[in-house]
């Protein structure tokens, strides 16, 4: 449980008090800013990022422990600072299996961050903390703090009433995110993956169909199952759909759902095929981001299109050089294998293009790892020529932390997808630019629908947790997506 509350830090008992400290300024009022000065006094801790300071039964107070932790300069204080901040301290608590936590939010006129935008930064900082993947762990050792209340004055309280639940909404979808991302592949087989997404989503009252292998082939959906050829676990696409009552416009969603890539035949080499459990971080992102939304009920109709495969070499796998046809009539050259994920995500393009005409689609995969070379491992590509969409993304983006780059889309290098054989090829006849041109592969299937393409492949995973996520999958997208509707609505 995590709640805003009006605490006097001097007067009541507090097991255990959490505050962020500057080291060249005052961000906080009364006893928490003497609390805060004491701790500079001491010559182990000034308030500089990362450092941390724990004082026991400080006289004055009926405070058990105090964690001081630094947050650097207060000009570089920013809504990302303070989210790291509460998740760190959050699992400082964890670490030391304590059950209870009050963090101290900074005074508003002593920040470069506005009040409300300080206190949901701090909100998802805990609840995004407060989170331990450990179902594969035969000893539980760490436990998630039981209650987290953000101390604030009674007006925020009362102004910032429904944050909470927005916050929580929004975390508790982040969370499903990572935990299907962190999930083995050996539990989450097409069929298991999309039986999974159904029973939260039923629970959550969305409207679910799934179309299995018979009903894709009756469909003609040719990539989506040209892919999942070399797998004896057969694909599935889910479709989600949160459709409110005079709803007047339609997004899609789509989300690359590869439960395990091994490359097919172009088989990935050693190396490159450990962290492959998580090529369905699209998937992921797509369904709890519907499911999240059943809670924060937008006025607007979301649809969630999920082709979910395995691709698999085998003797019945699709080989380098075949021709298939996609869902909407396009002929394609595979020109490698390995590019599987723009295949399944153009066919459920095309579908949710013709079947539920949205005025928006907006897909999000791991698809290149160009775009990691690119931008990194925490940094998403952001392929649009919509500008329009492309600012309003990229605002979503700042406001959640969740960081977008904008990259191009030159319409010549779509010359490097012209196949000698069939319309298109799925692989460029060169070796650079990969993220650019399997963006511009998938804008081939997108109609005349606003479109834009998210490539998560950097920030899908970690591998060294942060302050407010653990090493394994992030969820990312959720959070952008939620952010994103509400503006859209």
């Amino acid at each position: 449980m995590i709640e805003l509350r009006s605490i006097d830090t001097q007067k009541s008992p507090i097991a255990t008090l959490a505050i962020p400290v500057c080291e060249d300024a005052d961000i906080h009022k009364g006893s928490v800013a003497s609390l805060a000065a004491k701790a500079k006094k001491l010559k182990e801790f000034s308030g500089k990022k990362d450092e941390e300071l724990i004082l026991y039964n400080l006289p004055g107070t009926k405070t058990e422990r105090i964690i001081f932790l630094g947050v650097g300069k207060r000009e570089k204080l920013d809504a990302e600072k303070l989210r790291s901040f509460a998740g760190k301290a959050v699992k400082t608590g964890i670490k030391k299996n304590l059950s209870d936590m009050v963090i101290a939010v900074p005074v508003n006129e002593n920040l470069p961050v506005d009040s409300a935008g300080a206190i949901k930064a701090m909100l998802e900082g805990a609840c995004l903390g407060n989170h331990v993947f450990d179902k594969y762990k035969k000893e539980k050792k760490l436990k998630p703090l039981k209650h987290i209340i953000l101390s604030v004055d009674p007006d925020t309280v009362k102004a910032n009433a429904k944050l909470t639940h927005r916050v929580m909404a929004m975390c508790a979808g982040t969370i499903i995110a990572r935990d299907w991302v962190s999930t083995p592949s050996n539990d989450k087989k097409p069929d298991q993956f999309s039986r999974a997404i159904v029973s939260l989503a039923k629970k959550a009252k969305l409207k679910t169909t799934v179309l299995d292998e018979k009903a894709l082939k009756q469909g003609k959906f040719g990539a989506i199952l040209a892919v999942g050829a070399g797998s004896q676990n057969k694909p599935r696409l889910v479709l989600l759909e949160h459709a409110p009552k005079g709803a007047q416009k339609t997004i899609a969603l789509v989300g690359k759902g590869v439960t395990f890539d091994s490359g097919g035949i172009n088989l990935k080499p050693s190396g490159s095929l450990e962290d492959m459990k998580t090529d369905m971080s699209g998937a992921a992102a797509v369904a709890a981001t519907l499911i999240t939304l059943s809670k924060l009920k937008p006025k607007i109709r979301v649809i969630g299109v999920i082709p979910i495969v395995e691709n698999m070499p085998s003797g019945t796998a699709t080989r380098p050089g075949d021709i298939i046809k996609s869902h909407d009539g396009k002929t394609i050259e595979i020109g490698n294998t390995d590019a599987e994920g723009r295949l399944i995500l153009i066919d459920a393009m095309s579908y949710a293009q013709k079947k539920y005409r949205p005025e928006i689609m907006i897909d999000i995969a791991t698809l290149t790892g160009a775009c990691v070379v690119a931008l990194g491992e925490k940094i998403a590509g952001l392929f649009t020529s919509d500008d329009e969409l492309a600012d309003i993304v990229m605002q979503s983006g700042k406001e959640t932390g969740e960081r977008l780059w904008r990259m191009p889309l030159p319409d010549d290098y779509k010359e490097l997808l012209k196949s000698d054989t069939a319309d298109i090829s799925n692989m460029s006849s060169s070796r650079w630019g990969g993220a650019i041109t399997a963006a511009l592969f998938l804008s081939e299937f997108v109609g005349d629908t606003r479109w834009a393409h998210v490539d998560i492949a950097g920030p899908a995973s970690i591998k060294k947790g942060h302050g407010y996520c653990d090493a394994g999958g992030t969820g990312f997208g959720v959070r952008l997506f939620c952010d994103l509707i509400e503006r859209l609505t």
